[in-house]
């Protein structure tokens, strides 16, 4: 990405005051892309306060590279998303009943791997549990 963001603690939820800094843009910004980018779907509690997984924070990345540094449209970013997404439909098909962990990673997921830093701080990190919330992703992104 052109700018230097942040990186992304281990935590389960974020709010939308920390997405909005670790992703270097405005809350209301995050509002309206996730009506314009339908992959966005933050959990929702008492008051309506957004609550984004990591998954999330990482796609908002991606579209903020999309829309910032690589100067796509709004719609084009969207078509970008899911061209990306489509290559993992494809292989997911026959694949995916025999053993999901053999296919590979969306694109757009490895391109935003280098935003796992994780903090040493004396626990290990599960690689196949991340694998398996790897391919969970993939799944809620190919139902668009």
């Amino acid at each position: 990405m052109g700018t230097t963001l942040p990186s992304i603690p281990a935590k389960r939820y974020f709010t939308i005051g920390e997405v909005a800094e670790l992703c270097g843009v405005k809350p209301h910004v995050l509002r309206y892309w996730e009506q314009e980018f339908t992959q966005l779907r933050p959990m929702k509690r008492r008051g309506n306060r957004r609550y984004y997984q990591h998954h999330e924070v990482l796609m908002i990345r991606r579209i903020r590279d999309l829309l910032y540094d690589q100067g796509f449209t709004i719609s084009g970013a969207r078509n970008r998303l899911q061209e990306l997404a489509h290559p993992a439909r494809e292989e997911a098909g026959a694949d995916a009943a025999k053993e999901p962990f053999d296919s590979e990673l969306p694109s757009m997921l490895v391109d935003s791997a280098h935003d796992l830093s994780i903090p040493s701080v004396g626990f290990a990190l599960d690689s196949n549990a991340v694998r398996k919330e790897l391919f969970e992703i993939r799944a809620l992104l190919s139902l668009n």
